[in-house]
This record gives C-alpha cells, sequence and structure tokens, in this order.
C-alpha cells in the first residue's frame, strides 16, 4: 500500500472511530432525560449528571497527547477504546444516582480520543492539507448528532438500559475495525529523550492560554449545547424525546460533519480569519437566542393589549443550524494555528487545548442547570454562552486584529496626525 493510501485509511478508520467514541460520550445528552424523571433530578442535579463523562474525557486529554506523541496513536487509541467497553456495558445495571456520576467518569474516557487522533492523522499528511485532514477527523464530531437519532429509537423501543448495551458492542466491534485497517509510522513519534516536563513547558506560552479560551467556546460550547438540547426541546417546546432529539441533532449534525469545511477554509485563508467571523456570527447567533418568551401588556385607546415575542421552533432550530456550522468551523480554525505554531509538538499543544475545550464542556451544562434553577429562565444558557463571546472577540481584537496592519500601525499613525501620519496613509498596499 502506498503512503498516501495509508493515509486515507488512517484517516478513515479514525474518524469511524472518533464518531463512535463521541457518540458514546454524549449518551447522557438523551438517556438523561428518562434517568432524570426515574430519579427526580432538577436542572442541576440533571447537569452534572450529563458533564460527568466530560470531566474525564478532558482530564485525560493533555497525558493522552503526550502518550500519543510517544507511543503513537494506533497503540493509544486501542488501549483507549477497550478500556471504555466494560464501563459502557456496566451502565445499564445503574439504580442510582451515585452510580451513573461513577460510572460515568469511566464512560468519560472515550472523549479523549480526539487528543490522540488529532496528532495521529496530522502526521500522515504534508502541512498544506494538515487543517483539512484535521477537519475531517474532528467531523466524528458528528457522533453527538448520531447519538440523537439512535438512542431515541432504542429507549422508545426497549428503554434506556438498551442504550449502553448496543454502545458497548458497537464500541467493540469499532475498535476491531480499527486495529485492523490503521497503521503505525516509527518516523511520527517523538524522539525519547523529550521529556514530560519539557512538553507541558507550552503552557506558559500566552498564545496557548488564548487558544484554550476559543476552544472552550466553539467546543466546550458544542459538547454542552449537544448535551442540553434534547431536553431545552421537550421542555420549551412540548415536543416528544424523538422529536426533541431529531430537531436537536440540526446543532450536533453541522457542528460536527462541517469541521472539514472548516479546516479547508482554514488551509486557504488562514485560522485568523475564519476564527474572527466564527466568533461573530456566534456572537449574532446567542444575542438572538438568549431572549426569553416574553408577554408585556401595554395601554392603548382600545383598552389594555398584550403581545408575545419569542422564537418560535422554527426560528430557534434555524439559529441552532447556524450556531453549529460556526463552531464547526471554529473548532477547525483552532487547531490549524496549534499545526502552524507547534508542528514538532502538535499531540501535547492539542491535548492541552482540548482539555481547556473538554472542561468548557464539562463546566457549562451544570452552569446552565444551576441558572435555571435560580431564574427559572431556560434560555439562560444562551446568556451565559453570549457572555463567554464576548470575551473571546476582546481577547481576539486585543492580541490578533489591533496588531494587523490596516487596524495597528496605520490606524495608531492616523491617531497622531500631523506630517508623521501622512506617509503611512499614503504607502502603497
Amino acid at each position: 500500500m502506498s503512503k498516501k493510501s495509508q493515509a486515507l485509511a488512517v484517516l478513515m478508520v479514525s474518524t469511524l472511530a472518533f464518531t463512535v467514541c463521541f457518540m458514546v460520550w454524549m449518551m447522557f445528552g438523551v438517556i438523561g432525560i428518562p434517568i432524570k424523571k426515574a430519579l427526580g433530578l432538577n436542572a442541576t442535579e440533571f447537569g452534572l449528571l450529563t458533564a460527568m463523562p466530560v470531566l474525564t474525557g478532558s482530564l485525560v486529554r493533555v497525558p493522552l497527547g503526550i502518550w500519543t506523541d510517544k507511543f503513537g496513536g494506533r497503540i493509544v487509541m486501542v488501549l483507549l477504546m477497550a478500556l471504555t467497553v466494560p464501563a459502557i456495558w456496566l451502565m445499564s445495571y445503574a439504580t442510582a444516582y451515585w452510580h451513573f456520576l461513577v460510572i460515568g467518569l469511566f464512560v468519560g474516557l472515550a472523549g479523549g480520543s480526539f487528543s490522540v487522533g488529532t496528532p495521529y492523522v496530522a502526521r500522515w499528511f504534508p502541512k498544506n492539507r494538515q487543517g483539512f485532514a484535521m477537519g475531517v477527523y474532528g467531523a466524528g464530531n458528528s457522533g453527538a448528532a448520531v447519538n440523537k437519532f439512535i438512542a431515541p429509537a432504542l429507549v422508545v423501543a426497549f428503554g434506556w438500559a438498551m442504550v449502553p448495551q448496543v454502545y458497548a458492542a458497537v464500541m467493540l466491534g469499532t475498535l476491531l475495525l480499527f486495529w485492523v485497517f490503521s497503521a503505525s509510522d516509527p518516523a511520527h513519534l517523538v524522539p525519547s529523550h523529550t521529556r514530560f516536563s519539557d512538553q507541558l513547558r507550552a503552557l506558559k506560552e500566552p498564545k496557548v492560554v488564548k487558544y484554550c479560551q476559543y476552544y472552550s467556546i466553539v467546543f466546550g460550547g458544542y459538547v454542552a449545547l449537544s448535551l442540553w438540547m434534547v431536553q431545552y426541546y421537550i421542555g420549551e417546546f412540548g415536543l416528544d424525546i424523538r422529536t426533541a432529539a431529531l430537531l436537536a441533532a440540526c446543532f450536533s449534525l453541522p457542528g460536527g460533519v462541517l469541521r472539514a469545511v472548516g479546516g479547508w477554509l482554514s488551509d486557504k485563508y488562514g485560522a485568523h480569519s475564519v476564527t474572527w467571523w466564527v466568533m461573530w456570527v456566534s456572537w449574532i447567533c446567542l444575542f438572538l437566542l438568549s431572549y426569553p418568551q416574553t408577554e408585556f401588556t401595554i395601554a392603548t385607546l382600545a383598552g389594555p393589549k398584550t403581545f408575545h415575542i419569542g422564537l418560535n421552533v422554527y426560528a430557534f432550530t434555524g439559529l441552532m443550524f447556524l450556531l453549529g456550522i460556526a463552531f464547526a468551523f471554529g473548532k477547525a480554525s483552532v487547531f490549524k494555528y496549534i499545526a502552524d505554531d507547534y508542528p514538532e509538538n502538535i499531540g501535547t499543544i492539542s491535548g492541552i487545548v482540548g482539555l481547556a475545550g473538554g472542561l468548557g464542556g464539562f463546566v457549562l451544562p451544570i452552569l446552565f442547570g444551576v441558572l435555571v434553577d435560580l431564574t427559572g429562565v431556560r434560555s439562560s444558557a444562551f446568556m451565559l454562552m453570549y457572555g463567554v463571546v464576548w470575551v473571546s472577540l476582546i481577547w481576539m481584537y486585543w492580541t490578533e486584529v489591533r496588531g494587523t496592519e490596516v487596524l495597528g500601525r496605520r490606524a495608531h499613525a492616523f491617531r497622531l496626525g500631523g506630517s508623521s501620519a501622512s506617509p503611512s496613509l499614503q504607502e502603497p498596499a
């Protein structure tokens, strides 16, 4: 098999493995609804339930990225998937709230697969195609949408306990396929003399911290909303679980599949340009999604009249679809930053950034639940996300946009005025 064919095989089978891992990771987004009803959980407890797998999947990302650099993605991915199978199966036997929390921690290991596959796949491709390759692999995020298609049907037909049993079998089958069709290349390994402390030194770099903040929105927000949306549709619009899951997939599916397009755009136009537009589109969508269902009464000549303002299910789903596309492009563009700035240390940096994104996906569902319990307003989840996006836009402006030729040096010269400004403004483009 030629090197090019081998690279494509690795990309396809790795993307399949990541899709299944992500499907398992997002399992509570659907089965958490009947569990919530059976256990009588409030919104905060439900948020914690859905977030537990995300916590483990986040915390293991840094060590998994480092081990991938050192030992190779193939063996690390196989061991990771094998460890999750027993935990997924045991989930069907849980009965108490603490059972679900503890087992969820072990199921969450599947979420660490991103930090394994990203450097594993990227190193099989030349630099000018790494954004696309990582985007294709990252399209495995669509496992969140696959979960919304499969799990509701299983819940309605057989009960929620059937879902983890089916998912355990699917994970085992995927593991075998990955082992057969994947490959290893010793040239992709980080030299053995590289120390753990050397790889973690990147944590001190401001750029890495900034990329972590970006990713906590586009990935952390994606994970959190994927977990939250099914029950949101049920509560806000009174839908049944299958219809709610289908509409929620309008966010999850483009948020995963279109990541490959985001990788291509990042290769062509640069990570900065794509990320800048992603943040603005997200800001607009979240502003509109934040507005709660509102009724107000005004005095008119004919007497008091009551008006209603709020998104209907169609407008809401349309905005969520656009937000999913923006997040898909953003997830790819952030990792294009990493591939450009840290080509020799992709595994470690992707692990660190992935950790930040995963922690965002862990914290946000809990905060969503807390806000709903405190305010009684479901759209408070989007209000929180809107504020977080504001932070990224401001940070990006001061560290990247303001330093460009147009908004930086020339704008500064214009503010100075006088003769010193004129030459700068008259320079050819």
